[in-house]
Order: structure tokens, then C-alpha cells, then sequence
């Protein structure tokens, strides 16, 4: 029974999707495990590493091929490619669209190609020149680079993976897709079991490359029965390719503005003492805090994305769609957020206070942690906002506005190191400001594009949810107190665990009765879900909502 059980989900999630509902559970099921692998892969750093130099230089040795990638690939498979291969399935016109799909994934993977080669060459030069070294010694900008030549060929691979998982995603195929991808993170935690007593910090490095090669070979299998066959043409007349390209540029440039503010971050970052390890505190406190970012934020614009783009000429379709998608990361990411700025400093012992990272990093982690967390709900409103201005087909006012913003996240980070003095934990504050201020904008823009949302349907919610979540913090805040060494000594990890865990469930169940209380609609909707979880196979069956052609990677 419990086999045949197995079977029949497993076969479930196989299949394509074909409603919102089914493809958020999925999305958001295959990013919490990529999300657990993560978090196990930088705790296995820290405890053989710890909060040094030496870890900072590997996490900084992958941004320049992240770069790469987000700016030839990235934005071309996520703003362009899906929804021109889709419009040709829906056409009937599988050989054209696989046509133009070989001929895309050629030229994407000679140009990477090519630019790989020149950064493989001339490492430490374009190091230098992103400043990724600004506070580096010439040893390790020599270590930097070597470690960037080996992560670059396992990106080459990754954009074949990546051109996968796009294809799959055409056909409305998620589940493969996400856990191939975390099956990533599972090669890169093998190469540092392992291979890091051997080799070292290049132990993560040569985990790229087998991750990379996990994300091609799960995949292929599900490629092959669409029925596509990788036949490359090099050419730009392919029908479907200069669509491609002519809808990608506003997005590809707005990515490469973003990668270039991180970018920033890491040369600020090394202009102060022991630049690895600040930049290391700094990398493990943003995973932290976007971990629910991605949950909630990515998984619910996601899944609002198709439906939003169909209704982009039923304008007051298209605002009751987003007010509610807003209403619900509102109602998810606030009390995560809270938890975070409470709990912070509990939530980096448990999950990465091992071995080498030591209680000072500890501290400074919380610190950091604690300013992202002030931003978590604009970070992930941003999601649906954006995804909103594309629905109506204008890629052009986010890369404006996050342009701006992202000017203004560099300026304050000058100011707070340079000027002020502060630490790394002021860095987390520029990111938050400028956050919340792009969200701002964007939102206001998007309010005259669409004619003005219906101002009671998103204040008096908003309100709501604001203030159950500001008495959470105190539920949040007084049992720790009260708890920590009165009842428990927290120099034992059980008892870590259950500190947290009485204080998190007491600030989360306030949350949950208080929200209920004031009427928070959510709230009714969250229950009535929870009270159906027994019937999870017939709800995710169900197809009152449609999956268009425009759905986008997890």
C-alpha cells in the first residue's frame, strides 16, 4: 500500500502541470529541498573553513562566472525564450519551435564559450578590474582566479542544464526541473565531503562541475520523451531567434546592472579588515534571509505570472489577481521576517555554528541577518511587481527603476564604510534602504499603469497584517528571554533547539490568531488549505487555473 502510495504521487508530479495550484506546491516543494541542500552545503564550508579569508575568496571567485551567465543566459531563457517556444507549441509548430530552441542553445554556448575562454586567460586582470581584490593579497587574487577558471567551465555546463529545464518548463514540466537543480547543490556537497581534505577550498570548486553535470543527466531523460534533438544551427535567420534576442535586451541589461551591484558589494567589502571574512558573514546572512524570499516571494509571483499576463486587457481582472498574490507574500514573509530579526542570532548557531565558525562570526551574522530581515517583504514583493509590468509587456520600467536603486545601494555602502566607519552589518543596511525604496517605486508606477488598484483592498489588510506581526515579535521576543539560561543552557544544542522552537511556535501561533481575529482573509484561506492537505492529490488535479505560455523557471 505505502509503495503503490509512493507511486501514484511520484507519477502525479511527473506529469505536466496543467493549474496554478499544482505547479506552486511543486515549485515550492523542489525550492525547499535545493534550499536544505544549500544551507547543508555552506554549513560543511564554515566547518572546515570557518568565517576566514580564505572561504571569502572562493564565494568571491564565483561571481564573475555568475555574471556571465546571468547575462547571456539568464534573461534570455527567463523574459523571451519560454513565451516565443510556447506560442509556437500552441501553433502546432513543435519542429519550428525545436529548431529555433538548437539554434538558440548553439549560439548561447559559443558565446559563453568564448567569453569563458578570454576569463580563463586573463583571470587575474578582470579580477582586478571588478575590484574584486581591492583588500586582497597577491596570493589570494592568484587563488581567486584559479578557482574562477575551474567554476567557469562548470557554468558552461549550467546553461546547458539551464536550457534544459526552460524546454521542460515550456511543456509545463516543473518538477524535474527543481530537483535538478538541487541536485546541484548535492555535487558541489560532495566534492567538499569528498575532496576537501585533499584539495582544499578547490574542494567546492570541482563540486561545480559534478552539480553541473547532475543538472544535465536528471534532466534528459524527461527531454528526450518531449521529443527534442539537439540539431545546432548557428544562425540568426532561424525563425523565433531575433524575437528572442529583441525581448531579452531590457532584462539582460537589468540583470547585468544587478550582477553588477553585487559586484560592488564584494569591493567595498574588501576594503575592510580581513575582507574574506566580513564577505563571508555578509554571503551566509543574505542566504539566510532570502531563503524565504525564494519560498514565498518567487513560488506565488511565479504561479500569479501566467494568470496576470492572460488578463492583461481585462485591467480589473489583472488588479484583483495582484492584489491578491500581494496580500498572500505579505501575509507569508512577514512573520518569517520578524522571526528572523528575533531569533537571529539562535538561527545562525543552529545552522551554521559548527566547527570553525566561531562565536564572533557568529554574533556579527546576526547582526547583518537582522538588517536584510527589515527588507524580506519588500525583497519579495519585488517579485510580483516586476512580474506585473511584464505582464503588461513593459521590461523597460523595472530596468530603470532597479538601475536607480542600485546606484543608490552603492552610494550608501560607500558612505557606511567609507564615510561612517561601520562595519559589515551596514552594508545589509544599504541593501535593505535601496530594496525598499525600489519597491516603492515600482509600485507606484504600477498603480498609474494599471489605472489605481482599489486603495481598501490593499491598506486595510496591509494594516492588519503589520500589526499581528508587530505583537508577534513580542511572543517572539519574550520566551527567549524569559527561557534562555532561567530554564535552558543554550551552550547545549538540544536545548538550543528547544528554545527556539517553543519561542517560534508561540510567536507563530499568535500570529495565526491574530490574524484570524482581525479578519484577515489569508488567514481563512490558509486554514481551509491545511484542513484539505488529506485530499493533496485531488486538489492538485484540479484545473480551474491554466497554465499559459509565459510561465517562467523556479
Amino acid at each position: 500500500m505505502p509503495h503503490e502510495l509512493f507511486r501514484k504521487g511520484f507519477s502525479l508530479l511527473l506529469k505536466s502541470q496543467t493549474n496554478i495550484l499544482s505547479a506552486a506546491f511543486i515549485i515550492m516543494v523542489t525550492i525547499i529541498l535545493s534550499q536544505i541542500l544549500g544551507l547543508i552545503k555552506q554549513r560543511l564550508l564554515v566547518s572546515i573553513f570557518g568565517a576566514s579569508d580564505t572561504l571569502g575568496i572562493y564565494l568571491a571567485s564565483t561571481r564573475l562566472p555568475d555574471f556571465l551567465f546571468q547575462l547571456i543566459i539568464a534573461g534570455a531563457l527567463a523574459s523571451a525564450f519560454i513565451p516565443i517556444f510556447s506560442d509556437y507549441l500552441s501553433k502546432n509548430k513543435v519542429q519550428e519551435a525545436h529548431k529555433m530552441a538548437s539554434s538558440l542553445l548553439a549560439i548561447g554556448v559559443s558565446i559563453f564559450a568564448v567569453l569563458s575562454a578570454i576569463l580563463f586567460v586573463w583571470a587575474p586582470f578582470f579580477l582586478t578590474i571588478f575590484n574584486l581584490g581591492s583588500g586582497f593579497s597577491n596570493e589570494e587574487m592568484n587563488l581567486m582566479a584559479n578557482l574562477t577558471r575551474i567554476i567557469i567551465f562548470g557554468q558552461l555546463l549550467f546553461i546547458i542544464g539551464t536550457f534544459f529545464s526552460a524546454l521542460l518548463q515550456s511543456y509545463n514540466h516543473f518538477f524535474i526541473p527543481g530537483i535538478a537543480a538541487a541536485l546541484y547543490n548535492l555535487g558541489i556537497i560532495t566534492g567538499i565531503i569528498t575532496l576537501s581534505s585533499t584539495v582544499g577550498i578547490f574542494s567546492p570548486a570541482y563540486g561545480v562541475l559534478l552539480g553541473a553535470l547532475f543538472f544535465i543527466i536528471v534532466q534528459l531523460p524527461m527531454v528526450k520523451k518531449i521529443g527534442f534533438s539537439f540539431k545546432p544551427t548557428f544562425s540568426f535567420r532561424v525563425p523565433g531567434v531575433l524575437a528572442v534576442l529583441h525581448l531579452m535586451w531590457p532584462r539582460t541589461v537589468a540583470m547585468a546592472i544587478f550582477q553588477m551591484g553585487t559586484i560592488a558589494i564584494v569591493a567595498i567589502i574588501s576594503f575592510l579588515p580581513n575582507p574574506g571574512r566580513n564577505y563571508v558573514i555578509f554571503d551566509y546572512a543574505q542566504t539566510l534571509a532570502f531563503a524565504p524570499i525564494v519560498l514565498f516571494g518567487q513560488s506565488i509571483a511565479q504561479a500569479a505570472f501566467p494568470i496576470l499576463s492572460r488578463e492583461k486587457n481585462n485591467l480589473e481582472n489583472f488588479k484583483t489577481t495582484f492584489v491578491a498574490s500581494f496580500n498572500q507574500i505579505l501575509y507569508l514573509i512577514l512573520p518569517v521576517s520578524v522571526l528572523l530579526l528575533v531569533l537571529r542570532i539562535p538561527i545562525v548557531r543552529l545552522i551554521f555554528g559548527a566547527g570553525q565558525f566561531d562565536w564572533e562570526a557568529t554574533v556579527l551574522t546576526g547582526k547583518t541577518l537582522a538588517f536584510f530581515s527589515i527588507s524580506l517583504f519588500a525583497q519579495a514583493l519585488i517579485y510580483l511587481v516586476s512580474r506585473g509590468f511584464y505582464a503588461l509587456h513593459d521590461t523597460k520600467t523595472p530596468l530603470y527603476i532597479g538601475a536607480t536603486t542600485t546606484a543608490v545601494m552603492i552610494a550608501l555602502g560607500f558612505l557606511f564604510i567609507f564615510s561612517s566607519g561601520l562595519g559589515i552589518e551596514s552594508m545589509a543596511a544599504a541593501y535593505s534602504i535601496a530594496t525598499i525604496i525600489n519597491l516603492v517605486i515600482l509600485f507606484i508606477f504600477l498603480d498609474r499603469k494599471v489605472g489605481g488598484f482599489k486603495k481598501t483592498s490593499l491598506i486595510f489588510p496591509i494594516l492588519k497584517i503589520f500589526s499581528a506581526t508587530f505583537f508577534t515579535g513580542f511572543a517572539l521576543y519574550i520566551p527567549i528571554k524569559l527561557l534562555d539560561q532561567l530554564v535552558f543552557d543554550t551552550t547545549r544544542t538540544i536545548n538550543l533547539i528547544m528554545l527556539t522552537g517553543i519561542s517560534a511556535f508561540a510567536g507563530l501561533s499568535l500570529y495565526l490568531f491574530l490574524t484570524w481575529l482581525f479578519n484577515v482573509k489569508e488567514a481563512t484561506t490558509f486554514l481551509l488549505i491545511f484542513k484539505k492537505i488529506g485530499n493533496w492529490r485531488e486538489v492538485l488535479k484540479k484545473s480551474d487555473e491554466v497554465i499559459d505560455a509565459t510561465t517562467v523557471k523556479p
